[in-house]
């Protein structure tokens, strides 16, 4: 199940990015006294109580926009997010009372039929609240007194949003299933590769890059493990990506990877590793998830004059960032190399679920601290007491020291090359938290 798409809609200066960096918890959103700051949308996987969920800002609805140029592409913007959300917060500003953007912006969400909870933003006086029941003539329900930039009433108003929705329940990691997103550029072949690994003619494949515009779900068996596949729109750099639909496409694609356990990046032969490539391979880093590359229309290697093993070398070189990621060569179009990608993608999910035994984690730990103890001077000298395993999926360390803060980047850096050394984690993500203890 995807998490829930919650977009901000509204006519311009109602106070939605204040809204959207109060929901975030931290300043995304570009807050401006001037009408029509936010021109793109901005997303964020955001939470709120037991709730997950994806929150999206847009650029301003107006029944007489101050930019004629830019308004087709920025009421396009609205209108996909519209259609991506899966519940619609409308903000107005109980100073100005009910307006012809308003309205404008109304008459666009009713369309929808999607769940709305108006939000009555600004009002933080008692007599402010009391000027909120006109917004009752825009025909889309109770609104909501709050203050974004003082934090009040955000908690009825979110209460609201999740009562109608159905509550996201984020499917438990078992030995027996697996969620795998199949991410990377436009026109990599990423949905030629998920029909052929799949057996199913279940995404569009097009020479037109963009084609795919949502995530496809496709459910089956693989030996007796189940594999849900979720084949992506194809993520562009942002100064690249065209307004409209492309754009609100992200927002699923990200999500994907965001709620998947291993993540395909496909890289296109013709093209081998652009700067894309490397930046969608941090959106996969950011979200701790494990990795294969596949380098996708290798049946073009011997007229493009490519070498395997450089080709890896390259690869490896430019994403150091996930550690001994397994690369499988394929060509979708032939199938020729895709009867790999199943059981490295197994492969790789064992080692992201894989936990070790305490004794083991520990000998580890302070066999390298022998062979190289943690560096320190003076009375606050750093050290560690305890490492244990306390997760998987991804597997987390967590270690007890003394002034753990003195602990450099490179000596955890170290210890996180003694744990992969010993115990694998090919592909695979590792987090290591480190929690102050004094002496006993």
């Amino acid at each position: 199940m995807a998490l829930p798409v919650v977009a901000i809609i509204g006519r311009p200066n109602v106070g939605k990015s204040t809204l959207f960096n109060r929901l975030a918890g931290r300043r995304i959103a570009i807050v401006s006294d001037i009408p029509g700051t936010t021109r793109d949308r901005v997303s964020i996987d955001a939470a709120w109580g037991r709730h997950r969920y994806l929150i999206v800002d847009t650029a301003g609805v107006e029944d007489r926009p101050h930019n004629e140029l830019m308004w087709d592409d920025i009421r396009a913007q609205v209108e996909v997010a519209l259609n991506q959300a899966d519940a619609i917060i409308f903000t107005v500003d109980v100073n100005d009372g009910v307006t012809d953007s308003d309205e404008d912006a109304a008459d666009m969400v009713r369309r929808t039929g999607k769940p709305v909870v108006v939000a009555a933003n600004k009002a933080d006086t008692l007599s402010r609240e009391d000027m909120i029941h006109e917004f009752y003539s825009l025909g889309l329900g109770e609104p909501h007194p709050i203050s974004a930039y003082h934090d009040t009433g955000i908690g009825d108003l979110m209460q609201s949003v999740f009562e109608q929705l159905p509550p996201f329940e984020e499917e438990v990691i078992g030995k027996n299933s697996i969620r795998v997103a199949i991410a990377g550029r436009p026109n990599a072949g990423k949905s030629a590769l998920f029909n052929a690994v799949t057996g199913e003619e279940r995404a569009v494949v097009s020479p037109v890059a963009g084609t795919t515009r949502d995530t496809v779900d496709s459910l089956f068996d693989y030996e007796g493990t189940r594999i849900t596949f979720l084949d992506t729109a194809g993520l562009r750099r942002r100064g690249n990506v065209e307004p409209g639909i492309e754009k609100y496409s992200a927002i699923r694609t990200i999500g994907a990877i965001e709620r998947c356990y291993v993540a395909v990046l496909v890289l296109d032969a013709t093209e081998f590793v652009t700067a894309q490539d490397t930046h969608i391979g941090g959106f996969i880093d950011d979200a701790s998830r494990a990795a294969v590359v596949v380098v996708n229309k290798w049946d073009l290697a011997k007229e493009l004059d490519l070498d395997r093993a450089d080709a890896e070398a390259e690869i490896r070189n430019r994403f150091k960032f996930i550690p001994q990621v397994p690369i499988v060569f394929t060509s979708a179009l032939t199938g020729w190399g895709v009867e790999n990608l199943l059981p490295t993608i197994l492969e790789v999910y064992g080692e992201f679920s894989k936990q070790i035994p305490r004794a083991e984690v520990s000998r580890v730990i302070f066999d390298a601290m022998g062979e190289n103890p943690v560096p320190g001077f003076g009375a606050r000298r750093p050290r560690i007491y305890r490492a244990i395993q306390n997760r998987t999926s991804p597997p987390t360390f967590e270690f007890s020291a003394r002034n753990p803060e003195l602990i450099h980047f490179s000596y955890r850096r170290y210890l996180e090359n003694q744990l992969r050394d010993r115990f694998g984690f090919v592909g695979s993500p590792l987090r290591m938290t480190f929690q102050s203890r004094e002496d006993e």
